[in-house]
């Protein structure tokens, strides 16, 4: 028998083809979509209320009896319809505004109940309606009391949604198979056709955040169970060959760097090389603040690989960050004799192919590019270490394809965005986790302050006196979405701008239209001190180390995201010298303000990245490309946090009990979660 998720919304009675299109664009295609589109808010349609407690302003239900009916016109020729309505208690008036065919259907001794805002007018109730259900509800969905709210588009009416779900929830609550484990229903949670119910249709609104709360448990359990499921399937697999201990091309490696580890790192380098040490593929998760070292210790692991005869493979959400992964490690590793590409899908196609060729030879010993890396030309002489930058804007598919290029490769995940405590469980319950927790020693607070751009040249005279004692600043450009061209004309006109205040010192230009030949010149002679100056895009964002630059500017900082803020503050502040980020923002949103409050007060990167998800919510923190995170239909990751450990410790104990969900039970969720995350359908079937 076909499951809700299999069953088409269009055979439900009362949708077929045309509102089967409309429900399509809300993402509702089945049943089970239509079941758990949970409403956004409830309003409080029980007629309990007298006529005289109603407060001005109020939003209330009140039912009546048609008395009269008259439409006017005003002077701006807006149409009112006003009906008087018998009450038990008295008479009180409903208003619509532009809804003339009302006139028809208004008749004396109709009955009708209304919702909407009380307006108190010398001693007259008067409600302006903006919902209202003429005789009687005879499903009991629409007034009389608590009623659902869903998100919806104009062509499906409130009423129009209420029925379809209501009609939804009689053909198929009672068949549903339940998917918690029996002892958490013992503990009090509702059976998921009571939450269904109750969540849609709730007898209190305390009923109703039950039901809630149970979804949410349904929801993250089944999560977990395929991460879990995913986390079984990769360590089942072995290493045609382990890594040997460091060996002299580590030593060497580690012995050209300007600096030591900090203990941090040697921790984190530790638990990478144990892994890569081990039979088993490593499927870790590098995590750390911005300056941390993150990049260093990347760049350990693929020489580790190198040097066990294997190739590896880096791979960037974006042309900008794996060229400056490449501008970054070209460098350092070309002095230890390891070769590297970069492959991206801007390249002209000669030297593309020549690029595919060599790495498919095994020319090339670690590759760093784009998704360019996943396409199927592609092919790997020996791909052995697998390193993903940006985990969060990858989907576990992309991961996947790649991974697949070699013959069970270690795999490292590392971030530079902070993922806050709360996402780290449901994003990469997959994974093992090393953390670099503190930063290098000597480092000094960057002092972060927001002006107005009225205060700039006070700001360009501080940056004088600064580049006079022999330091360097960044001038970051505003920020064009969407437009790499528009960004790159805003960074070469104020460069031009700014050479009038700094007639003495050189001015560098950095931006995504450079050639990298070009982009390369630039950041050597930035790092050499030759060009103290630099204007940029927020291509410096990530990988850029000069422990000389001691001042950022930031124009129309307003326009970044925090995470994407404290990626550019942590250009600055490399070194024991007191460094400065100015933020340069006027008249900005109550939500931009809240941002930029928050980044002059805090410093570490996961406090802000906490607080950018307080502001803007776990959709919007992961930005247009969240395609890492999962999508969750009920649960709402920054106010359900505190079931996170509940579900991973429930799926945990499933799976060790039914370890290839083979039980009856494990049957059931296994279909589930194919058809509610088709990300995870290749691992579990």
């Amino acid at each position: 028998m076909a499951t809700i998720w299999e069953r088409p919304v269009q055979y439900l009675k009362g949708v077929g083809p045309q509102r089967a299109r409309w429900l399509s664009r809300l993402g509702i295609n089945t049943v089970g979509d239509l079941l758990y589109h949970l409403p956004r808010r409830y309003e409080d349609r029980t007629f309990s209320r007298p006529l005289q407690t109603l407060a001005d302003g109020e939003t209330v239900t009140v039912r009546g009896e048609v008395l009269t009916a008259e439409e006017s016109t005003t002077r701006s020729g807006l149409k009112i319809i006003r009906a008087a309505l018998r009450h038990p208690e008295g008479t009180f008036y409903a208003l619509w505004f532009n809804q003339t065919y009302l006139t028809q259907i208004l008749k004396p001794r109709v009955k009708i109940t209304v919702t909407g805002k009380v307006r108190r007018l010398l001693g007259l109730v008067e409600i302006q309606v903006t919902d209202f259900e003429i005789g009687e509800d005879e499903e009991g969905i629409n007034s009389g009391r608590i009623v659902p709210v869903y998100p919806s588009t104009e062509k499906l009416p409130q009423r129009t949604l209420r029925s379809l779900i209501f009609r939804a929830l009689e053909e198929n609550a009672a068949e549903l198979p339940e998917l918690l484990p029996p002892h958490l229903l013992r503990q009090g949670f509702l059976t998921r056709a009571q939450a269904l119910r109750e969540v849609h249709f709730p007898s209190t609104l305390e009923r109703a955040e039950e039901a809630r709360k149970r979804l949410v448990l349904e929801e993250l359990f089944l999560l977990q169970l395929a991460l879990g499921q995913r986390r079984r399937h990769l360590s089942a697999a072995r290493k045609p060959q382990p890594c040997a201990p460091d060996g002299p091309l580590v030593q060497q490696f580690l012995a050209s760097l300007p600096f030591s580890l900090t203990p941090a790192q040697k921790r984190a380098w530790r638990e990478i090389a144990r892994d890569m040490e081990s039979p088993r593929p490593m499927h870790r998760l590098l995590q750390g603040d911005v300056g941390a070292g993150k990049t260093v210790v990347a760049a350990l692991a693929l020489v580790k690989a190198v040097e066990n005869g294997k190739q590896a493979a880096l791979m960037a959400p974006t042309e900008i960050l794996a060229e400056q992964h490449y501008l970054n490690l070209h460098p350092l590793l070309e002095k230890i004799g390891v070769k590297v590409g970069l492959l991206t899908g801007n390249l002209k196609k000669e030297v593309r192919w020549r690029q595919i060729a060599a790495i498919a030879r095994g020319d090339i010993d670690i590759v760093i590019g784009t998704h360019a890396l996943i396409q199927e030309e592609v092919n790997f002489h020996r791909l052995g270490l697998v390193v993903i930058d940006e985990q969060h804007r990858f989907g576990v598919r992309q991961r996947t394809v790649l991974r697949q290029k070699g013959e069970a490769p270690d795999v490292l995940v590392m971030t530079a965005t902070p993922i806050p405590r709360t996402l780290a469980l449901t994003l990469y319950g997959d994974l093992d986790l090393s953390v670099i927790d503190s930063l290098p020693p000597g480092r000094q607070p960057v002092k972060t302050v927001w002006i107005k751009p009225s205060a700039l040249p006070r700001v360009y005279n501080f940056i004088r006196q600064e580049a006079a004692q022999g330091n360097q600043a960044f001038f970051v450009c505003p920020l064009i979405e969407e437009s790499e061209e528009l960004n790159a004309q805003a960074a070469s006109k104020l460069a031009e701008e700014l050479k009038k205040f700094f007639p003495d010192f050189p001015i560098g230009l950095l931006h995504g239209r450079l050639k990298l030949e070009e982009k390369e010149r630039v950041m050597a002679a930035f790092r050499s001190g030759e060009i103290k100056l630099l204007v940029t895009t927020s291509v410096v964002e990530v990988g850029v180390d000069v422990p000389n630059a001691t001042v950022m500017v930031i124009y129309d900082a307003d326009r970044f995201g925090l995470a994407q803020l404290h990626q550019l503050r942590g250009r600055v502040g490399r070194s024991d010298k007191p460094s400065y980020c100015i933020l340069v923002a006027d008249k900005v949103t109550p939500e931009a303000q809240a941002r930029l409050k928050a980044f002059t007060n805090l410093r570490d990167g996961f406090a802000l990245a906490e607080e950018d998800l307080r502001i803007r919510g776990p959709g919007e923190f992961f930005g247009t490309r969240q395609s890492g995170l999962p999508e969750l239909k009920v649960a709402d990751l920054l106010r359900d946090h505190q079931l996170l450990p509940l579900a991973r410790e429930e799926a945990g104990r499933f799976l060790e009990k039914d370890p290839s969900l083979s039980s009856p039970l494990g049957r059931v969720l296994r279909q589930e979660i194919a058809h509610r995350f088709a990300a995870f359908r290749d691992f579990v079937g």
